[in-house]
């Protein structure tokens, strides 16, 4: 309760309830148009201290899921089909994986419990079928295990551990039962982050850390994950070298901006040479698997259907007197469409009456 009445989808009015009204202390400068700045990363660092803040944030992403999901949805459904179709553009993202438009369904909420509910709506068309959800786990973990043949990430893999408690043991110097979950999620972060060109101080707001901690992080990261550092040294030198990298199945990709004179985009060129051969290749290896899982299923006669990819994730609307026929098909097309890899692919799978049930 502010005790005033406003439009909460109004900024102006928003930051004058907040800092005129209600006397919140504004962090930062307004903006060159005097207004107050009331974007998710001002009311986020307000939000523990001032209830009314989260209470906004919550009530922008209800109104963005019911514009965005809710109400749009409903209205793509084919009056002929009864379903939605979305289109899939090949080859418009340069690292090769797929991107998805009218309506985009690869950006369907899974963070928040509010965000998962719009998966309950896509159903198996009737009820002789169920979804079936098969999701490439760590996928690019461990493919740059494999690129970058760091031998303690590898065989952290083959053990099957927890690759961020693995991970956390090692840069903290603690055995692996001993991780606490601080630990655990910092290593998370620092196993997503380091390898896509994210330094100390992206780090340290990350993790809520000074810089200098996070930068200690770092060091210590790479002396444990060494072969991980040459990786990323060698391939920024190759790209500078030929002017483009290629991920495990020989797909280029060129960088002009390798030898910019500009820092910024030689620094951002340096990143998508790291980052192109892993991604690129996790991007290669579930086109393969789709087409070899749609050829089994035509040669197998199916009446099943893969009717979505997200990603890592391939969904099938599934019949059920042919799922646990379909179901290693699918799993040993997806593991084994790149065979030589040094490194094991997991691939997990769930079944349900609707998307959020079967992910």
């Amino acid at each position: 309760e502010t005790g005033h009445d406003f439009n909460v989808a109004s900024p102006k009015q928003v930051g004058e309830i907040l800092f005129d009204k209600l006397k919140i202390p504004y962090p930062g400068r307004k903006m060159k148009s005097g207004q107050y700045s009331t974007d998710e990363s001002v009311l986020t660092q307000l939000a523990t201290d001032y209830p009314v803040c989260a209470d906004i944030l919550e009530h922008r992403a209800l109104m963005k899921l019911r514009s965005t999901y809710v109400d749009a949805l409903p209205a793509l459904i084919n009056p002929r089909t009864g379903r939605v179709h979305s289109s899939f553009n090949q080859a418009l993202a340069a690292t090769g994986r797929l991107s998805s438009q009218n309506p985009n369904l690869q950006n369907i909420p899974i963070r928040t419990p509010e965000g998962r509910k719009v998966r309950e709506a896509f159903i198996p068309r009737d009820e002789h079928h169920v979804l079936l959800s098969a999701d490439y786990s760590q996928i690019e973990l461990r493919l740059i295990a494999d690129i970058s043949n760091e031998e303690a990430m590898l065989e952290a893999f083959r053990l099957n551990q927890d690759i961020h408690q693995a991970t956390a043991a090692r840069v903290f110097g603690v055995p692996l039962e001993e991780v606490t979950p601080d630990q655990r999620r910092a290593a998370k972060t620092v196993n997503f982050s380091i390898i896509y060109g994210a330094g100390a101080t992206n780090l340290s707001n990350q993790l809520g850390i000074k810089r200098p901690e996070a930068k200690e992080l770092i060091e210590n990261y790479f002396r444990q994950y060494q072969g991980l550092k040459h990786y990323m040294e060698n391939t920024v030198e190759f790209a500078r070298k030929h002017g483009y990298v290629e991920t495990l199945l020989g797909r280029r990709r060129t960088l002009r901006d390798i030898v910019s004179r500009n820092g910024m985009q030689r620094s951002m060129a340096e990143r998508m040479a790291i980052n192109t051969p892993i991604q690129g290749t996790a991007a290669d290896m579930i086109k393969v698997a789709m087409v070899n899982i749609w050829k089994a299923m035509r040669e197998g006669k199916f009446r099943s259907s893969m009717i979505l990819q997200v990603h890592d994730e391939l969904v099938f609307d599934v019949h059920k007197d042919e799922l646990e026929a379909l179901k290693p098909i699918i799993h040993e097309k997806m593991a084994t469409a790149i065979p030589s890899l040094k490194v094991p692919i997991l691939v997990e799978m769930g079944v349900g009456n609707n998307w959020l049930e079967a992910h």
